[in-house]
């Protein structure tokens, strides 16, 4: 009889501390995925937006080295999420280039997050089809931890942040420039957030 009150007193100590873990990190006022009907394309108005932490890990073509899209601040940044393997990525690799060139003046850096990948096929990937911007090499997929409720088996896709970092639209497929560029150049233009 003892035992069984040892075990459950530990089991109530460890259901408090989990919802103690609980309330903690996912009401803290971050991101919070939801496509509303089943969007694809999800687009979030300014009083909507949440802050998404830095997205981080291993630099695709130069390992050992971190890059994060906390480098980019006061900037909006695209996140691409893609793999070699993928078709569509292969489809929409020059559109993103097309529209990372054409809006780098204005303040606009994206960064790749390759995932379910190899190394190599992955940096051939890169260099074949020219692409300029950093990517992080990130197999498990890690480095998206930070985007609660984000669907992980949605390759490619593509996430829009604001100048605040904090997640202004949501591409759950392939883009085109066409897609892509208005909103990039309509979230570029708003007011850069106080310091």
């Amino acid at each position: 009889m003892r035992r069984v009150r040892v075990l459950l007193a530990l089991a109530v100590v460890g259901l408090a501390l989990l919802a103690g873990c609980s309330s903690g990190s996912s009401d803290d006022g971050g991101f919070q995925f939801v496509a509303p009907g089943g969007q694809t394309q999800i687009t979030y108005p300014e009083a909507q937006r949440r802050p998404l932490a830095p997205i981080a890990g291993d630099s695709l073509l130069a390992p050992g080295q971190t890059i994060s899209s906390a480098q980019s601040r006061g900037q909006v940044v695209v996140v691409n999420i893609w793999g070699s393997w993928c078709g569509p990525c292969r489809g929409e690799a020059p559109a993103l280039e097309q529209v990372a060139a054409a809006s780098a003046a204005r303040g606009v850096t994206f960064l790749g997050v390759d995932v379910r990948d190899d190394r190599d096929a992955a940096a051939d990937f890169v260099r074949s089809r020219g692409i300029t911007y950093p990517s992080i090499f990130d197999p498990p997929g890690r480095s998206l931890l930070a985007l609660s409720g984000y669907p992980r088996n949605a390759v490619p896709s593509t996430i829009v942040l604001d100048r605040a970092h904090r997640v202004a639209a949501v591409f759950l497929t392939a883009v085109l420039a066409s897609d892509l560029q208005p909103v990039v150049d309509r979230i570029a233009a708003e007011p850069a957030p106080p310091a």
